[in-house]
């Protein structure tokens, strides 16, 4: 599917099956109200399935989008950039930690190298190559991509999300891989927010003072050079995203379109969040916020997109790790509205 096809395939979440889930939760065995974020999870899941209950969250699939990024050579991580490659055949070998978390909750992985610098010479069933270019450009001196790579990576990340559903999955998870990619993260997310440079910019991987000084200063400056327009949600990507964080974009819009629940994990994906939402507002309607990053854009993100995350766990890993941990939680939820017998069917006195 196109990018268009994709966006005119989105809709409001269906006010008729949320009223119906609200008054199921209220007359389940338990006080109403009880089980917090979780009720209110559930009557947005049957919205976007527009059904009371919804379908189970499950089998569930996560795509690890893979990237590198030009602004890396302006000294905004120390890892080198063949780190990315490297990562990719570890994802492919199952010896990330995502496939940890994964193997642990029932889901598969399919990692996309959507912009990897070096080749990756693996032929595995698990690995996708849909590379648009190898690398960004440096968006500190220029836009790190056209608008037709831009676009290109976007409708990867649909056509990865099509796939994953048409292969059986009832929930998708995205993450991602590439060295520096929280400085377009960054960017993006103060593009979209409008929010100082400084209040989104974290340490990433755990980078020292003058390195965080010298990140926050790329930020602001990309910023000022290309004055982002978050109503041009695909000027926005090229001038400072990455193609990781532009088919990140394109997964959530694939994954609303379909009416599939998706699991938003750190900054890399709330920030492309951000993107899917000024594409399409009513995407928001498929997004489940899976943990709360201890990136700063993060939690930036989630508060402009009205999300609440489930989990708080001091994660900074990226790989989709949090989602997927998150995945049990958004199974329990639903799982209420399945099992959980009424007053009425169990013969329990209400209050």
């Amino acid at each position: 599917m196109t990018l268009e096809t994709t966006l005119a395939a989105i809709a409001p979440a269906d006010p008729a099956a949320m009223a119906a889930a609200r008054d199921l939760q209220a007359r389940l065995t338990k006080p109403a109200g009880s089980l917090g974020e979780l009720e209110d999870l559930s009557v947005r899941l049957a919205g976007l399935a527009r059904s009371c209950p919804p379908p189970l969250p499950q089998p569930a699939s996560v795509a690890v989008f893979a990237g590198d990024h030009g602004v890396h050579a302006q000294g905004v991580t120390p890892w080198p950039q063949e780190v990315t490659a490297q990562m990719v055949a570890n994802f492919v070998a199952g010896g990330a930690v995502v496939n940890a978390f994964a193997r642990q909750s029932g889901a598969d992985v399919l990692v996309v190298d959507v912009g990897v610098q070096a080749p990756v010479p693996l032929d595995a069933p698990n690995l996708l190559d849909a590379n648009v270019r190898r690398g960004t450009r440096d968006l500190a001196e220029e836009p790190a991509l056209t608008r037709d790579e831009a676009r290109a990576a976007v409708e990867v990340g649909i056509r990865v999300a099509n796939a994953l559903v048409d292969g059986g999955a009832a929930c998708l998870i995205g993450g991602d891989m590439g060295i520096a990619n929280t400085t377009p993260a960054a960017t993006l997310i103060a593009a979209f927010t409008g929010a100082e440079a400084a209040a989104v910019t974290g340490r990433g991987t755990g980078v020292d003072d003058p390195t965080y000084a010298r990140k926050v200063a790329v930020v602001a400056a990309a910023l000022a050079r290309h004055q982002p327009d978050p109503a041009d949600p695909l000027g926005v990507l090229a001038a400072v995203g990455g193609l990781e964080h532009a088919a990140l974009a394109g997964f959530l819009l694939g994954a609303a379109a379909r009416r599939v629940p998706v699991i938003v994990d750190g900054v890399i994906a709330a920030s492309a969040a951000l993107a899917a939402a000024a594409f399409a507002p009513d995407a928001v309607a498929a997004m489940v916020a899976g943990h709360r990053s201890v990136e700063p854009g993060a939690s930036v993100a989630l508060a402009h997109l009205g999300l609440t995350p489930l989990l708080d766990l001091g994660l900074r890993l990226g790989e989709g790790t949090g989602a997927v941990l998150a995945l049990p939680v958004v199974a329990a939820a639903v799982r209420v509205l399945h099992d959980v017998a009424t007053f009425d069917s169990a013969g329990v006195s209400e209050k």
